[in-house]
């Protein structure tokens, strides 16, 4: 395996089913363009159907399009309904889609929308799809996170929906280490079926869509910096894939760029925040997101709704 991994290091997918989140625009269609590519069946997995068609327009491949909307659970729950009716495995499930620095919303259940989207729907999903993976050896949910999830990033037990004060970038930092605590206790739970693995990756800085609602006082330096800091989303998507592919990736592994401070380079294994490895936090945040959500996952596996 080349130290400089690329789309070429990609086993072959074939006869795979992989769901990406988001996977209309950015890292979620690079992401689906190369798992395609290598043979899988791939479910994009989007809010906006229209876009979704146009972007698996664009993909050579077995491609198909599911309506996901990660701000209302009956969305999710109609989204993986319908996947339980059109498949009886799923090999991969990349929970990539997210929102960044949006103004203060909430979602249609009422979570505030970054904690809402990012972690709460993707948990959602997650537990509603899981058992279409425990049987499948070598089945990976792989859920992408942030180098964000170090800044002001802490899990509010005290106020999650950050109903008494918002901050948009403290919003963005507790979603983003709450994807990684989810992805860790998650694997503790799969470790006793030896089958499935959860796993994280970030994409250092890629120039996609997700920065539109960066601050303004921010704005400004990102676009001058931005020729030397940024890379594409091709590039920004292969922690995603070797995390989702890499033979030599296990469970509870976090993947981001090579590069000095990971801001970019060909993906390689890092750790995350000590934060994030907090094993008394990842549970009390996976408490709180089942009463949330109604999802469960009793014993590792989630009861079927």
């Amino acid at each position: 395996m080349s130290e400089k991994w690329t789309t070429a290091d990609i086993p072959s997918q074939r006869r795979r089913v992989a769901v990406v989140t988001g996977a209309n625009t950015g890292l979620g269609y690079e992401t689906a363009r190369a798992l395609a590519g290598r043979g899988a069946s791939v479910v994009l997995a989007v809010r906006d159907v229209e876009k979704g068609e146009r972007a698996a327009a664009g993909i050579t491949g077995d491609v198909m399009v599911q309506a996901l909307d990660l701000t209302s659970l009956d969305s999710v729950r109609a989204a993986a309904a319908t996947l339980r009716s059109r498949f009886d495995r799923i090999d991969l499930l990349i929970n990539n889609a997210g929102v960044m620095y949006t103004p203060k919303q909430t979602t249609r259940d009422g979570f505030e929308l970054q904690f809402g989207t990012n972690h709460l729907g993707h948990f959602a999903f997650t537990g509603l799809l899981l058992d279409l993976m425990l049987p499948v050896p070598g089945s990976r949910v792989v859920t992408v996170s942030s180098s964000g999830h170090r800044i002001r990033a802490a899990i509010h037990f005290d106020d999650l929906q950050w109903e008494r004060s918002y901050s948009r970038i403290g919003a963005y930092g507790q979603a983003k280490l709450a994807n990684l605590m989810f992805t860790y206790e998650l694997q503790r739970r799969l470790a006793r079926h030896g089958t499935t693995a959860a796993l994280a990756a970030h994409p250092g800085l890629s120039g996609t869509e997700l920065a539109r609602y960066t601050p303004a006082a921010l704005r400004l330096p990102i676009t001058w910096l931005a020729p030397l800091l940024t890379q594409t989303p091709a590039m920004g998507a292969l922690p995603t894939l070797r995390a989702a592919t890499d033979p030599s990736a296990l469970g509870g592994q976090y993947y981001g760029p090579g590069g000095r401070n990971e801001v970019k380079g060909h993906p390689r294994l890092v750790t995350s925040s000590p934060e994030s490895y907090e094993v008394a936090v990842q549970q009390r945040l996976w408490a709180a997101s089942e009463d949330l959500t109604g999802v469960r996952f009793p014993n590792g596996s989630p009861v079927k709704s």
